[in-house]
């Protein structure tokens, strides 16, 4: 039996936030990233694509999983998880991210592309949601016990990302397609090589713990302060990890501007510096761990609406035994989960989260 790691807390109570999830274009930035390579591997030389297709790192997550998951079902849609990962270690120690040992899944998306592939829609799952870990097998092998009440952020350390997505798919009876990683540290480089991205805020944003000092107006974020720009929840509402989540979906809005307005896929030495980054950045499934799986990947999406994708948070309510924790909220997470499963629209209803963290 493994311990659940302990965090600090990091939801609260406090504040008030919107009734319900905005409409979110963040699902751009995954697209797009997509579309780098493609564009990346047509205008480059063999060498350069084979050192592209080298950065990629692959995770056999069905064999790791094995036949205990969820019946994939007979349409064309696809369900990918797409976490981003924050070791606090190597490259990422460096970055100002506290004192927390092993790793965590920072971020964590559920991206559902219906089928017919014109439009879809990304659920994000709070870090601080406690689950129910299922029996999963870890790195060497050996089969770790299910916990309950465990943070799904901790998951990632204590198991692996092969567990990640077990537990996804048993909370929510989603068959995962494809799992994608992005580690935090290429995140910074990525933004430096495009040369920063601008954001503005309203408030003053002063978080010690992810090292962010802004004053209220606009700021062009360098790779560094985009990190702690992305990991800043002190600052924010009730200093949660719910409002944190809202300064991610923002963050991303701005990345894409930045690359569309700087026509950085036009430059083909430009693209292979981002396509360089990104892929060395990234762990895939063995099935999308190449260039060339990603790229025909990318293709398939071409007739999926940027400007359609919608981005809410999985619905959770403040845990009744622990209020810095959350958990799934019922009926709500359940609606959400079953149009998902049955490719149907998601109703207003399991949009809507009675624990807000004091976001705006």
């Amino acid at each position: 039996m493994t311990t659940p790691a302990t965090d600090t807390p990091s939801t609260s109570r406090r504040g008030r936030g919107p009734d319900a999830p905005r409409r979110r274009r963040t699902g751009r930035w995954i697209l797009l990233s997509l579309a780098v390579l493609v564009v990346a591997g047509a205008g480059t030389g063999y060498w350069l694509w084979s050192g592209l297709d080298g950065n990629i790192k692959g995770v056999d997550i069905d064999d790791a999983i094995g036949t205990d998951r969820p019946e994939k079902l007979p349409t064309s849609g696809q369900n990918i998880l797409i976490l981003g990962s924050d070791s606090r270690a190597g490259d990422n120690a460096e970055l100002n991210t506290g004192k927390i040992a092993g790793a965590r899944s920072d971020t964590a998306l559920v991206m559902h592309i219906p089928e017919g592939r014109t439009q879809a829609v990304a659920v994000s799952i709070p870090r601080d949601t406690l689950v129910t870990r299922p029996e999963c097998r870890d790195a060497d092998g050996s089969m770790v016990d299910s916990a309950e009440r465990v943070m799904f952020n901790s998951i990632y350390s204590q198991v692996g990302p092969a567990c990640v997505v077990k537990t996804v798919e048993k909370m929510s009876g989603v068959r995962m397609d494809h799992y994608v990683e992005i580690d935090f540290a290429g995140f910074k480089d990525l933004v430096d090589a495009i040369g920063g991205v601008e954001v503005s805020v309203d408030q003053d944003i002063r978080d010690k713990s992810s090292g962010l000092d802004l004053t209220a107006g606009t700021h062009r974020l360098d790779g560094t302060e985009s990190l702690q720009f992305v990991r800043t929840r002190h600052g924010v509402g009730d200093g949660s990890d719910l409002g944190r989540i809202g300064l991610q979906q923002e963050f991303m809005v701005a990345l894409l501007g930045e690359i569309k307005k700087q026509d950085l896929l036009g430059s083909p030495a430009k693209t292979y510096e981002i396509a360089d980054t990104l892929t060395s950045a990234l762990t895939t499934d063995t099935e999308l761990a190449s260039l060339t799986a990603l790229a025909d990947f990318g293709r398939s999406m071409n007739g999926v609406d940027p400007g359609s994708m919608e981005t809410i948070m999985l619905p959770v309510a403040y845990d009744r035994t622990d209020p810095n924790r959350v958990v799934a909220a019922e009926p709500q997470a359940s609606t959400l989960w079953k149009a998902i499963r049955s490719d149907q629209e998601i109703p207003e209803s399991a949009k809507k989260s009675p624990a807000t963290g004091g976001g705006s």
